[in-house]
């Protein structure tokens, strides 16, 4: 469930005011994304500098955004990513890109947008768009003690420069926005099927008093700037060591949040392997234990998210395509069954590394 593709539901406050263009626009928001509005974008920007693209273009994965490998000429290529239109404000993209610059200038590996006539956010045809770096790797070795522990130091030294200062256009994860509205979301919208609506309304229910009791028990831990999407697909590894990419989830929160996604499924792997991330992050970042109350309750805010992210994204033409199990009779009784787990791994008391 742990999916790169699974990304936040905030609007963007930047959408046109025309009402039939914002309907045709969620229904197939890329649908004017061609090669050809691609290259241009990208040429429109780069042309300035001298450079221009030579025609090469590859789709990356991802499914929120819509990202490219571009091809310069004489050149490395370059990413280019196009914002899905209506999600984030300017400000708020603006800010994710203030964060990784700032990262990435005090030497910590992370892919900061690329500054291209005193802009780092640019637009073509409607479509906002970045370009990066490509940057290269391989999947980290999570079995690894050395490996977790060189990631904990970096996501330390990330951490300790996201708690320098607030997001102010980006918002939290929290128990509202991951858990209570995405429920209301799925239950008014009728997603859920009649058959099995109860017993998932059940589930959810009990999780979310789970998640709340939670938060109590952990009480008044600090908020600060994260990755916010911190699965192993968006640590790259090099022999240099790791590397951060895809700062779109970005937003204020728990610690806990970033490390929690790098943990096996099974508790005692996960003792351990939370042992040796805390290890490195703490050569540079202060951890308040209490935040390991938190991370089942985590866990749940997301797997109810996800759920309602798919959901809100199913008029996308690439959902259904890409996610076709979605919506069956099948996967609400997962779901169901999946967050009945959850509320017996809340009641087992906090994960303590060893």
């Amino acid at each position: 469930m742990h999916n790169a593709g699974m990304n936040d539901l905030t609007s963007s406050t930047s959408g046109t005011s025309d009402e039939s263009s914002d309907l045709s626009a969620s229904n197939a928001p890329y649908a004017r994304l061609t090669p050809e509005c691609v290259l241009d974008a990208v040429d429109g920007v780069l042309m300035p500098t001298g450079r221009r693209t030579d025609g090469r273009m590859l789709a990356l994965n991802s499914y929120e955004n819509r990202v490219y490998q571009v091809g310069v000429e004489d050149e490395a290529p370059l990413v280019a990513k196009f914002y899905r239109p209506e999600r984030w404000s300017d400000e708020a993209i603006l800010e994710e890109h203030a964060f990784v610059a700032d990262l990435a200038a005090r030497e910590i590996p992370a892919v900061p947008a690329l500054v291209l006539d005193g802009r780092s956010l640019h637009e073509h045809e409607g479509f906002r768009f970045s370009l990066f770096e490509r940057r290269g790797g391989r999947a980290p070795d999570l079995d690894n003690r050395e490996t977790l522990e060189w990631i904990g130091r970096f996501i330390g030294r990330i951490h300790a420069v996201g708690a320098s200062q607030p997001y102010r256009a980006r918002p939290a994860i929290d128990i509202q926005s991951y858990g209570y509205e995405p429920r209301t979301y799925l239950l008014e919208q009728g997603f859920v099927p009649d058959n099995v609506r109860d017993a998932w309304r059940t589930a959810v229910d009990l999780a979310l008093e789970g998640v709340e009791a939670a938060f109590i028990r952990a009480g008044d831990v600090r908020q600060l700037r994260l990755h916010g999407d911190c699965h192993p697909s968006n640590v790259l590894w090099t022999e240099a060591g790791p590397h951060f990419v895809d700062f779109d989830d970005s937003r204020m929160g728990p610690a806990i949040q970033d490390l929690w996604l790098l943990l096996p499924g099974d508790r005692a792997d996960a003792s351990r392997a939370l042992a040796d991330l805390l290890a490195g992050y703490e050569d540079f970042c202060e951890f308040d234990q209490r935040e390991l109350y938190l991370v089942e309750a985590l866990r749940t805010l997301r797997l109810i998210h996800y759920s309602a992210w798919l959901a809100r994204r199913w008029h996308d033409p690439a959902f259904p395509a890409a996610f076709p199990w979605f919506n069956t009779q099948r996967y609400w009784e997962e779901r169901i069954l999946e967050l009945r787990e959850q509320i017996g791994a809340m009641q087992e008391g906090p994960l303590w590394p060893v």
